[in-house]
């Protein structure tokens, strides 16, 4: 209990209203930021062992994305161990004002790669289902590993200018006092993150889903119509597996892009109301700071459950691990290791 009110003196406790319950507060939040952090750290290897092991999985283009997505997300929670080694210790050598810095500028960069790429993956099914006969020649490998390259570097240069003092890249929920007092938001700077982050890539999501659902829903109406012309007509169920793939993968990537902008969407207006000194709640900064990072372990979930592919590559991994456990202690049962004598003389 000292180490905690050590800790409560010189971490900031968003949460904490009174003296009495600063203590159980601040446990609290400790308890909250492990627990994502390990949730998202194991949620995220999964993924990727499981991309790395499901051939299937390659077959979609998007993959490079989600990929690129579970390991931002992966550093995100990784990123995480700062506040929670804080939380669980803090040491006094460590310099406040730099570690706000780097944490807020991490946190903020991998995020906005996450947004960058859910609005590459809706343009690139727009693409798979406006132009089928061209899409092999438009989207290539080369191109889709220049387009990553290029959100991370887009995505680390736009929250630069926090460290030359204009403004603060967007973390909220500050763990360290100097980053709740001493460093700031900015209005300008906030107004020129969402018009080059937030609102494009907000508009770029909403113009395409609404394009794709509605071509989705044109060629259902075709083939209905078609079914009742014809009966017996054997193109039908050709044409409609060409496009119903399409359609289901794209309510998969949807469901994430909802549940993304649904986490984000209060810190988004928090961040826009702190930084036009409208509101300053310590207990709401935390709330939706780490509502908006808990998204990182809800891209695991959604795909986990959404996507069949996925669940048999999940299914064959653990059954692969299982029998490897099995094999190793059947071998262990079968030949067991002899004990060394005391004195024995080792040939």
């Amino acid at each position: 209990s000292s180490g905690v009110m050590n800790m409560s003196e010189h971490l900031s406790c968003p949460l904490g209203f009174g003296h009495y319950n600063a203590v159980d507060i601040c446990i609290l939040e400790t308890v909250v930021i492990v627990l994502l952090t390990f949730l998202i750290i194991a949620g995220n290897l999964t993924v990727i062992f499981v991309f790395h092991c499901a051939p299937l999985l390659h077959h979609y283009t998007t993959s490079y994305f989600i990929q690129t997505m579970a390991y931002a997300d992966l550093f995100v929670g990784v990123s995480c161990l700062v506040p929670t080694l804080s939380l669980l210790h803090y040491s006094t050598g460590v310099h406040e004002s730099l570690t706000c810095q780097v944490f807020g500028y991490i946190i903020s960069v991998l995020k906005s790669v996450s947004m960058a790429c859910l609005a590459c993956i809706s343009v690139d099914r727009y693409l798979a289902i406006t132009k089928p006969l061209s899409y092999n020649q438009l989207v290539t490998p080369c191109r889709l590993r220049i387009c990553i390259s290029l959100i991370w570097i887009y995505s680390c240069l736009i929250f630069l200018p926090s460290f030359f003092g204009w403004g603060k890249p967007g973390y909220h929920g500050d763990i360290f006092e100097w980053c709740a007092t001493s460093w700031l938001t900015n209005a300008y700077f906030t107004g020129f993150i969402v018009c080059l982050l937030y609102a494009p890539a907000a508009f770029v999501i909403c113009f395409t889903y609404f394009h794709i659902f509605k071509i989705c829903r044109q060629h259902t109406k075709e083939i209905s119509d078609r079914r009742a012309r014809f009966p017996n007509h054997e193109g039908d169920a050709a044409g409609e597996t060409g496009h119903s793939p399409d359609r289901r993968y794209a309510m998969v990537l949807f469901r994430i892009t909802s549940v993304f902008y649904v986490l984000w969407l209060p810190y988004i207006m928090y961040f826009l109301l702190e930084s036009s000194r409208v509101l300053e709640n310590p207990a709401l900064s935390f709330l939706t700071t780490w509502l908006a990072i808990s998204n990182s372990f809800c891209n695991c979930v959604i795909y986990s459950l959404s996507n069949s592919v996925f669940r048999l590559g999940l299914r064959r991994l653990s059954e692969t691990i299982c029998s490897s456990c099995m094999c190793s202690k059947d071998r262990d049962v079968r030949d067991p290791k002899p004990r060394k004598r005391a004195n024995s003389c080792s040939i």
